[in-house]
């Protein structure tokens, strides 16, 4: 049965006006999204459909466009939806980290970091510049691919700090495996980044690596000293 044919009040677009969001399963909520099923299908019943294929909501907006895309009523135009409301959510967690934010709390700064980075599909390094009170002036990614010595450019690191006239700097990248432990290559790219700031004097505060549910931080580790 389509959801147009369901009882007044049981399809999920008017649970959701009714009732609010929150009251959606997951499926719903996808389905909301979806706007549309199959014949014999109704977009609840495809997004029970990608949550059984996925695992979970954050696998499924993880997961590559090709992969999601092979399920049965999920198009081009359907990833893009859910991907827009993918990034709208990170963007709404941006705007929590407002310019001018203090980051006394570490714990600010992870959660953070977790929303911005947890789930791509691809490696993403980014720079969270800082003034001389540790208050927020911009986060910006840098970089996107694979994290290798030859991929980061110091000078671009060092270009963005003085443009921005930032007085201090954490970078943080996410690794897709979901693995948070960093690499041998990681470490030579904190160091190189770490003696590239020095001669501008801005300290490097911290490297974070972020993983599936996880953050490695170099500076709680003692790799900076």
């Amino acid at each position: 049965m389509a959801i147009s044919d369901w009882p007044d009040g049981e399809g999920p677009r008017e649970k959701m006006l009714q009732h609010g969001a929150a009251g959606l399963s997951d499926a719903e909520l996808l389905a909301v999204l979806l706007r549309s099923g199959l014949p014999g299908q109704s977009a609840v019943d495809i997004g029970r459909e990608m949550l059984l294929a996925f695992g979970s909501l954050r696998q499924l907006l993880a997961a590559p466009a090709q992969q999601v895309c092979r399920l049965p009523g999920v198009g081009p135009v359907k990833f893009a939806q859910l991907q827009a409301a993918a990034e709208i959510s990170r963007r709404i967690s941006r705007e929590k980290l407002l310019k001018g934010t203090v980051l006394a709390n570490p714990d600010l700064t992870r959660d953070y970091l977790m929303r911005q980075l947890t789930d791509r599909a691809y490696e993403v390094f980014a720079v969270l510049l800082l003034d001389s009170q540790h208050r927020v002036i911009q986060f910006v990614e840098l970089f996107r691919g694979t994290l290798d010595a030859a991929s980061v450019y110091p000078r671009e690191v060092v270009r963005l700090v003085l443009e921005k006239q930032a007085a201090a700097v954490i970078v943080c990248h996410n690794h897709p495996s979901g693995v948070a432990e960093p690499s041998l290559a990681d470490r030579r790219i904190t160091e190189r980044l770490k003696n590239a700031l020095t001669t501008i004097d801005v300290p490097l505060l911290d490297h974070m690596v972020v993983g599936d549910c996880e953050i490695v931080s170099f500076a709680e580790r003692g790799w900076l000293g």
